[in-house]
C-alpha cells in the first residue's frame, strides 16, 4: 500500500507544471537573459549597431546629395556666364564684323578729300563740282549708316587714344600749346572703336 501512494505522489509531481525560476530582481528567467545573436552580441547592441548604420548612410547620402546640388550650381553659373560672353562677342562681330572692308575702303575717302581741295578754284555751280560733290555725300552717308565716324582734331587737345602725333612744331598761339595745330591723315572711329588713328602735328 505505502509502495502505491509513493508511487502516485510521484506521477502528481510530474504532471504538475513547474514554477519558472525567479532571478534575484523578480524576473523570469528563461534559459538566459537575453537571447544572443549569431555574432555572440546582445539583442540590443546589434539593433544599437544597425541604427548606427542607418545614420551613417543618410549622413553620406546627404552629403553626396549636397555636393551634386553645388555641382549643378556651378554648372548652371559657368553656362550662364558662357552663355552671356557668346552673346556679347556675337554683338560685337556683328558690329565690327567689315572691318576690315571699311578699312579698306578709306583710303577712297582720303582722294575724295584731296580731289576737293584741287576743286577749290571752282564755281559751287560747276556741274563737275556738283556730281562730285552728290556722290562723295553718299559715300559718307553709307559710311556713316555702317557706323564709322570721322575723328575730331583739328584744333583739339593731344588724346593718345585717338591720335597719333607725327612732331611737334611751335604753336601759332599760347591757347595752342598741347593742341592739333594740322591734320596729316584724317582718323575714324567705327562704332566707337578707333578703326585709325588720326595722324596729326602737335603744337608746343
Amino acid at each position: 500500500m505505502t509502495d502505491k501512494n509513493n508511487s502516485m505522489e510521484e506521477k502528481e509531481k510530474m504532471e504538475m507544471p513547474q514554477e519558472p525560476e525567479v532571478n534575484e530582481e523578480g524576473k523570469h528567467v528563461h534559459g538566459k537573459a537575453e537571447r544572443e545573436t549569431e555574432s555572440g552580441k546582445p539583442g540590443k547592441e546589434h539593433s544599437k549597431s544597425r541604427k548606427d548604420k542607418t545614420h551613417e548612410k543618410i549622413a553620406e547620402l546627404e552629403n553626396a546629395l549636397a555636393a551634386m546640388s553645388d555641382k549643378h550650381l556651378r554648372l548652371q553659373a559657368e553656362f550662364d556666364n558662357f552663355r552671356k560672353r557668346t552673346l556679347r562677342e556675337k554683338a560685337e562681330l556683328i558690329k565690327s564684323g567689315g572691318e576690315t572692308v571699311l578699312a579698306a575702303v578709306l583710303p577712297i575717302i582720303d582722294d575724295f578729300d584731296r580731289a576737293l581741295l584741287t576743286m577749290k578754284e571752282l564755281s559751287e555751280e560747276d556741274p563737275a563740282k556738283i556730281g562730285f560733290l552728290l556722290i562723295f555725300n553718299k559715300f559718307k552717308e553709307f559710311m556713316k549708316q555702317q557706323g564709322v565716324k570721322e575723328i575730331e582734331a583739328m584744333g583739339t587737345s593731344f588724346d593718345v587714344d585717338l591720335h597719333f602725333a607725327l612732331t611737334k612744331i611751335p604753336a601759332p598761339s599760347e591757347d595752342m600749346k598741347g593742341k592739333v595745330v594740322d591734320v596729316i591723315e584724317k582718323g575714324y572711329l567705327l562704332n566707337d572703336k578707333v578703326m585709325r588713328y588720326a595722324k596729326v602735328v602737335i603744337g608746343e
